[in-house]
């Protein structure tokens, strides 16, 4: 997500079914193929791992779900710790995605691309039948902030208006470029729970970064999983605590209190998965 913050350079580690047959996808071909995007979630990150980052067949994420439940074959390019900034620039700051991509593999190899987005884009070019593509990235650019403002929450609220409009803007970016290549099918942008419903202020920042992230959805015909609200139901009996509701990976820890990892766990993947279909009803 926002965030690889247990990485370290060590080795240097019922699914829903829905239906892709709208106008604008048989428009685009009968390919099976399906483009995931984005950050460390859809590469299915685990922050304690050790060896396990040389293989990243060791790493699942609602993408690999998706795949296997609609039938498609899955080119997951997402890259921990990638901002809407990097996704667009190799300039542009992240938040570990090319340390990680210079180190250890991703699902795919970008072969002479720079960028996400040139990836992408080759992609399209080259599969022009894609049934799906999904996108998720931002969260990263909220997290460079927390860093940058050392957790002071009046630091955050000063910055986050421009950083959410940068991410708007970049979004605005990619979508635009995805379409530039022909590509006619459904887009389906993936937004952010929150960590922690029970805590406003955190929620409150992973709403405003979910309202810039889909703001551009309907010019270039992309849908929403709304994935925020998704957790927040599935959390609701565990006091608004996806981590006490077994979505989100958990920490070892000599403390008696559960602690979690901010991706999600395997059923959160699934519960992912399962949004993305109703994004497509």
């Amino acid at each position: 997500m926002m965030l690889r913050r247990g990485f370290s350079v060590l080795v240097l580690v019922t699914i829903a079914f829905f239906a892709l047959g709208s106008a604008s996808a048989k428009d685009a071909g009968n390919s099976n193929d399906y483009l995931a995007l984005g950050d460390s979630i859809p590469f299915g990150y685990i922050a304690q791992v050790r060896f396990e980052y040389i293989n990243p067949l060791n790493f699942v994420g609602y993408p690999d779900w998706t795949g296997l439940g609609f039938g498609l074959n899955t080119a997951n390019a997402g890259c921990p710790g990638e901002t809407s900034g990097s996704f667009l620039s190799s300039g542009a700051p992240d938040n570990g995605c090319r340390l990680y991509r210079g180190h250890v593999p991703l699902h795919v190899n970008y072969g002479s691309a720079t960028t996400q987005m040139e990836y992408a884009t080759t992609f399209l070019q080259q599969h022009g039948g894609t049934a799906l593509v999904t996108i998720q990235v931002g969260g990263n650019d909220v997290a460079l902030l927390e860093q940058v403002c050392n957790n002071d929450p009046t630091c955050i609220a000063t910055g986050l208006p421009q950083v959410l409009a940068a991410a708007a803007n970049n979004m605005a970016t990619i979508l635009g470029g995805l379409r530039a290549t022909g590509y006619a099918g459904p887009i389906v942008i993936v937004n952010y729970y929150s960590t922690d419903y029970s805590n406003q202020g955190v929620t409150q920042i992973y709403s405003a970064l979910n309202q810039a992230i889909t703001s551009p959805a309907p010019f270039f015909g992309a849908t929403v999983a709304d994935v925020f609200s998704a957790f927040q139901a599935a959390a609701a009996q565990a006091g608004g605590k996806p981590c006490v509701a077994g979505l989100l990976n958990g920490l070892s820890t000599v403390s008696t209190v559960l602690q979690c990892d901010v991706h999600p766990s395997q059923s959160g993947h699934k519960l992912i998965t399962q949004t993305i279909g109703s994004a497509n009803h």
